[in-house]
This record gives C-alpha cells, structure tokens and sequence, in this order.
C-alpha cells in the first residue's frame, strides 16, 4: 500500500490502495519458462545395457521356487513346464498356499522386458508379491554374453 507524503490540500492525491501484480505475472512468467524448459530434460530416453550385479549374494531358501521365461516365452516352475492359464494353481500347489514365498523369477537375455512384467503381473494376480529377479553374480571374470544360456543360481 502507497501512502501519499504532501498534504492532502496540495492536490487532492489520495491514498493508493491497489496491489500491483506486474510483480507477481513476472515472477509466474518466469516460472513457467523454467517448467517449460525443465520438463522435457526430466524423461529418460537412454537405451541401457544392465550391469551384472556385484552385490553379496544373499542366502537361499532351502527349496526356492524358480519362475523362468523361456526364450520362446513359455513358463517352467522348477524344470516343469507351466502354462500360464495354470500358472496360480501349479504354484499354490508347489508353496503349499504360503503366499508369503518368495518366487526367484529368471529370463532369458532375449526376452522383452514387457514380456516379463506380463509374467510379473501374472504373480501379482495370483497374490505372489514377493518377487525376486535371478542374475548372474560378478565373479571379478568376463561375463557372459546376455544372448548366452541361463545358469542356474
């Protein structure tokens, strides 16, 4: 608020009570520039080949429940193979209904990574939400080609 310092009979100049906002639309103006610039910078667009993981291998269950895609993406449980429509069944069958069990979930290299969010939906429908994915440990040697046949863990 402007307040008027001569004295009210030189002019009749009476007290400003408006905001000026030409501030404020500056300050929005500005803002919106720095979102409009910004939001294209925060997606991710990097093609990314995974690194084998170095971290300490944690201790396995006595009988862990292994999923794995396969390369024409069939599912096997354990080395029996599983058709998807049977999926839930077969592995309550296997965990005895312990939901609460971890499933060690492995894909081959050339499986689509949507393909195995399909499997993982999969688990999460039939209640699995414990969900482990299988890689290959760092040994310190070369690694194997991602094209290469999966070992077991």
């Amino acid at each position: 608020m402007a307040v008027s310092l001569k004295d009210p009979q030189d002019g009749g100049i009476d007290e400003l009570s408006e905001i000026n906002v030409t501030p404020f639309i500056d300050v929005m103006l500005v803002l919106l520039i720095i979102f409009m610039v910004a939001a294209p910078l925060s997606t991710v667009d990097v093609a990314v080949d995974l690194p084998v993981s170095n971290a300490q291998p944690q201790p396995r269950p006595d009988k862990p429940v292994f999923l794995t895609v396969k390369r024409d993406l069939s599912l096997a449980l354990g080395n029996d193979d599983v058709p998807r429509s049977a999926l839930q069944a077969t592995l309550d069958r296997h965990t005895s209904h312990d939901r609460e069990q971890r499933v060690f979930l492995r894909a081959d290299g050339v499986v689509a990574y949507r393909e195995l969010m399909n499997v993982m939906n999969l688990l999460r429908q039939a209640g699995y939400l414990k969900i482990a994915l299988v890689g290959l440990e760092d040994t310190g040697q070369a690694t194997a080609p991602a094209s290469g046949p999966a070992t077991q863990p």
